[in-house]
């Protein structure tokens, strides 16, 4: 099993004497297996008062999930003794009353009141062996295909030693202009989640559905010839793949990457198959890390005749440009973002308003938008909550204005007698989505043949601006129904090909969790304590009303391929379009855990809570009702059971008894009327 660069040299900091506690699934035996040599030298050599605990396997017992907080904190008291064990233990019991009793209820209370008395006593002492003071140092491999501004930049930043680099590094790898090696979050090898999923091929039926899903790309599907299987690392095991034809040549695995992934099962709620993907532990499953970096990663693998975007299946099998990011396990912004990616990622321009989004995206040293191995993926940056709409509509005109000149050109090197039909073809075929890489392609190595006139090397000087660009705009609700909603308004109505993806958590969840005006009626946030009063604004339908925008609202965990469809109508219409994505988050305070976020969704949608619609302004001209509503008559009667699985709902009743119902039926009878609004347009 690999065992990669330690992010954190945990001891080094140490004083003589210190204490140590670390948090392991390992027992005391087993410790010398799995402790790297330098701290064993610090451990002894400092004659540290060692102690270990497995406050995974604690917090798993007593109901409390992955939440080992106070059980740790209960152990750092017990172990430092820095103020008295009755005065620790009282005070941590009443942090647990107000941090939980509001939120969550009595019950969630007690458990971590457990945890607290639980983590008191559950360190065991290690006593170090004195062959440890010399013990040699571990051996480490780094991560495949590790580049050199990696090694000196990145990996030191990511183990908290960046104030040690001198500047002539930053000098010496180029980047004293700002610039950052995109792709860097395949280095960063967390390696942080105590179970993952283990695949079996025999029950697996091949839907992909738990690719598709996953908020950190972390599992990928793998299509291999006879000829490419004798090429793999032993233990890649395939089956024969399904629902590519009868005569399909090939095998298929679904790969974990067990260093990547979060734990957080997401996969497994969203898989049809009963024991296709069981949670194991990560120590058993760390060997298959070389089989995700070496084949799953490995692009020579990806099959072009079977990539599409016409199914779930398919589009899983591309490259996500979008990968490993920092996101809360279970996020289901990243979803969409990395289906975004898998769709049009080799030639995207991405603004990325302030919030979730952009901290998971941007978050220097580790950087998910990648790129191919030819070079292309998406052009990223961040803007601010008031303004990203139009900074992406910036991105829109600069390479309208330099392919309009590259137009203006090639009519030069045309009428020259220059790669006649390469240009031909280009101009044909440079708009539509599924040629315009093709006849790009094709033009630059023709012109690069050619005679080098000055008009052909002004076209190959700008060559990256001549395939269709993919502009989008990407933030959440705090950005598009509230401060940067006039910015959007004013996008949309200019009528121009630009884009744009709302992660609807329905709260400014990067920010605190503060109330939008994309806060339902009835939930609790900041600035909303005693309950939104008022009803949610419907963005979509304001948006409708200009008539030639694409509008889509979509959940992806009630209906992947609707989600998957919204997006490519999208980007395919030449206007503007946006796209409303659900996405539940750990502000809400899902009672199932977020886990269970592609379940929520689909709850969401089955209730009427939230409803699934696409606007497409081109169905007009076909004389067809533009509004089709996409999701079932919703069965309202199950509103309330949904509210009362999200603590932001069911905290009211705990702390607001006396208007709580009446919110609550407020809720219910937005729900129906919204639904009625939508069934109208689509029966008109």
């Amino acid at each position: 099993a690999p065992t990669y660069v330690s992010k954190y040299d945990l001891t080094e900091d140490l004083k003589e004497g210190g204490t140590f506690l670390l948090n392991c699934p390992w027992t005391v035996e087993e410790l010398e297996q799995h402790l790297p040599g330098k701290m064993k030298r610090d451990l002894a050599r400092k004659h540290a008062n060692f102690y270990i605990i497995d406050a995974a396997k604690l917090a798993q017992q007593i109901g409390l999930g992955k939440r080992t907080n106070n059980i740790l904190q209960g152990a750092f008291f017990a172990l430092t003794k820095v103020i008295p064990m009755d005065l620790a233990i009282e005070d941590m019991k009443k942090n647990n009353y107000n941090s939980y009793f509001k939120k969550a209820g009595q019950k969630i209370v007690d458990l971590n009141d457990q945890a607290v008395d639980l983590g008191v006593s559950a360190a065991v002492k290690v006593e170090i062996p004195a062959s440890w003071a010399d013990a040699q140092d571990t051996p480490v491999v780094e991560p495949k295909g590790i580049t050199p501004f990696v090694r000196d930049i990145v990996l030191p930043l990511d183990r908290q030693q960046g104030d040690k680099l001198p500047v002539s590094v930053f000098q010496k790898h180029g980047v004293l202009d700002g610039t950052w090696e995109n792709g860097t979050s395949a280095f960063s090898k967390r390696g942080v989640a105590v179970k993952v999923p283990k695949w079996d091929g025999s029950k697996c039926i091949q839907c992909n559905r738990c690719s598709m899903c996953c908020p950190h790309a972390a599992i990928r599907p793998v299509l291999l010839t006879e000829e490419e299987k004798k090429s793999v690392p032993a233990g890649f095991e395939t089956v024969p793949a399904k629902g590519l034809g009868k005569d399909s040549p090939y095998f298929f695995r679904m790969q974990v990457s067990p260093y990547d992934c979060l734990g957080c099962g997401v996969c497994l709620t969203a898989c049809p198959a009963e024991g296709a993907l069981t949670m194991t532990s990560f120590e058993d499953m760390k060997p298959e890390q070389t089989l995700f970096d070496e084949v799953a990663m490995n692009e020579s693998y990806l099959k072009k005749d079977v990539i599409n975007d016409k199914s779930v299946k398919n589009v899983q099998f591309a490259k996500p440009y979008f990968q490993f990011s920092a996101a809360c396990a279970g996020c289901a912004e990243t979803t969409y973002i990395k289906l975004l990616s898998q769709l049009f990622g080799d030639r995207m321009y991405i603004g990325n308003a302030a919030g979730c989004s952009s901290a998971i995206s941007g978050g220097a040293p580790i950087l998910p938008y990648c790129k191919d191995c030819q070079g292309h993926g998406p052009a990223w940056e961040h803007s601010l909550f008031e303004d990203n709409a139009e900074f992406a509509y910036g991105f829109f005109h600069a390479q309208d204005s330099i392919r309009k000149e590259l137009l203006i050109r090639l009519e030069a090197i045309k009428a020259a007698g220059i790669a006649v039909e390469a240009v031909e073809a280009y101009e044909n075929g440079w708009k539509k989505t599924e040629t315009s890489r093709t006849v790009t392609d094709a033009l630059i190595a023709a012109l690069e043949q050619a005679e080098q006139t000055e008009d052909v090397k002004y076209v190959l000087e700008n060559k990256e601006y001549l395939a269709k660009k993919s502009v989008w705009a990407v933030g959440g609700d705090g950005w598009a129904y509230d401060i940067g909603y006039g910015g959007i308004d004013h996008v949309m109505a200019q009528n121009r090909d630009v884009n744009l993806m709302v992660l609807d958590t329905e709260v400014y969840s990067n920010t605190g969790g503060q109330s939008s005006k994309s806060t339902p009626t009835s939930a609790t946030a900041k600035f909303a304590a005693g309950g939104k009063r008022v009803a949610k604004k419907d963005l979509g339908a304001m948006l409708m009303q200009y008539g030639y925008v694409y509008v889509a609202q979509v959940a992806m965990g009630a209906d992947q391929a609707q989600t998957l469809k919204a997006l490519r109508e999208a980007e395919s219409y030449d206007g503007p379009s946006i796209v409303i994505c659900y996405c539940p988050c750990l502000e809400q305070h899902i009672k199932a855990g977020m886990g269970t976020s592609q379940d929520e969704m689909k709850k969401a949608v089955e209730c009427g809570y939230w409803h699934l619609y696409r606007y497409d302004p081109r169905r007009i001209a076909e004389g067809k009702n533009p509004f089709q509503l996409d999701s079932k008559e919703p069965d309202t009667s199950k509103v309330m059971d949904f509210l009362m699985g999200e603590n932001r709902f069911a905290s009211l009743k705990n702390n607001f008894p006396d208007k709580a119902d009446a919110l609550y039926a407020k809720e219910v009878e937005d729900v129906k009327a919204r639904y009625a609004k939508y069934k109208k347009l689509a029966e008109d």
